[in-house]
């Protein structure tokens, strides 16, 4: 689809340069660990768009000329594998969160066989961490569980020439079509939309995190509000929530939540988000209540409790005492962590009229 059939006259979402700039973004590889070739790529996106943009270590800051009017914040990183030996390749989330059970975490099987089936015959591309430069291309074309390190290994096509430590993306590009986007979204799709913000006049701050995929992001954020925050910091979390199927995505256009596994999250910022959503029209429900009634109609089933999820928030909440609070806003999509993960156009343009509303613009 060409982006110029978004373009309408009274477009205040500005919504196909967005999608032009999704379009760029998405083709950027960004393992998690291996974030600092597409922290480059951000601030470049930023600063033409007239924020001022710090680097710390997994951490990219940008800000307008009102920094403490309103803070988001969205994570970069995205599933991939990294070179570990001579044409064996490892589920980047697993060494960079240090899930070896080598090291006492393992993996489970059952994730490790999900992953296993989910990626055969995917094209892949290489690249050095630092710079980004090109370092190949190649296509999945094997997946084992090595019994010796209980971990997932790949085999890959064209990629022998690699050295270990070398990153390998998912070779990816947006699809559009019957009013989806598609493709490896989370989470491209929300990072894209903060800096989108920047463009229609955002003043405040946003916040891009790496390793979040491998439980690690909410420690960067920390160390920034321990050193530059005041004495209590609302934040408000963008990403993806995963749906089974588009008729349970579709029943709501933002996704909001009270908490996760690990805290509950600021109840007055949870409201306001509410309330805000109410007065712009736009459908919304709480995924703590949909994954509480899940769980209570399959009681008497053989059927696995669902967990409330973790996020970066909850992280961050649970371990700063006070410091940071807030919410999270999330865009309802099927597909969850493949490369045909589906968002609706529909709740893409609501989501970036919240953070408008939120940000003042």
């Amino acid at each position: 689809m060409n982006t110029s059939e978004f373009q309408t006259e009274n477009d205040s979402l500005r919504f196909a340069e967005f999608i032009d700039l999704l379009k760029s973004l998405i083709r950027e590889p960004s393992v998690v660990g291996a974030e600092h070739a597409f922290f480059r790529i951000l601030q470049r996106e930023l600063e033409e768009r007239g924020a001022q943009v710090t680097w710390y270590e997994g951490l990219l800051v940008a800000h307008g000329n009102e920094p403490n009017r309103c803070m988001f914040s969205s994570h970069i990183d995205r599933h991939g594998l990294i070179c570990t030996g001579p044409n064996e390749f490892q589920f980047a989330a697993f060494v960079s969160g240090q899930m070896s059970d080598l090291l006492g975490k393992s993996v489970s099987e059952e994730l490790m066989l999900t992953l296993m089936n989910r990626f055969e015959n995917t094209p892949v591309i290489a690249y050095e961490p630092w710079s980004g430069a090109y370092r190949g291309r190649g296509l999945i074309n094997n997946a084992y569980i090595c019994e010796y390190r209980n971990n997932l290994i790949f085999e890959v096509e064209r990629l022998e020439h690699l050295v270990a430590g070398t990153p390998v993306g998912f070779l990816d590009k947006l699809k559009i079509d019957n009013g989806l986007l598609s493709g490896q979204l989370d989470n491209v799709l929300t990072a894209a939309a903060l800096v989108h913000l920047f463009s229609l006049g955002y003043q405040g701050t946003a916040f891009f995190t790496a390793e979040e995929e491998s439980g690690g992001s909410w420690r960067y954020l920390l160390e920034w509000f321990r050193r530059f925050g005041g004495s209590t910091n609302e934040l408000y979390v963008v990403d993806t929530s995963p749906y089974k199927n588009r008729k349970e995505a579709d029943k709501q256009q933002i996704v909001l939540r009270n908490r996760d596994e690990f805290a509950e999250f600021n109840i007055e910022t949870t409201q306001k988000l509410a309330q805000t959503c109410e007065k712009l029209g736009i459908s919304y429900s709480f995924k703590d209540h949909y994954i509480a009634k899940q769980n209570l109609s399959s009681l008497n089933s053989d059927k696995p409790k669902l967990s409330l999820g973790r996020t970066e928030l909850g992280r961050i909440t649970d371990k700063s005492l006070g410091l940071v609070h807030g919410t999270t806003i999330q865009i309802p999509t099927t597909g969850y962590h493949t490369m045909d993960e589906t968002a609706s156009i529909d709740s893409t343009k609501a989501f970036i009229q919240i953070l408008m509303k939120l940000g003042n613009i």
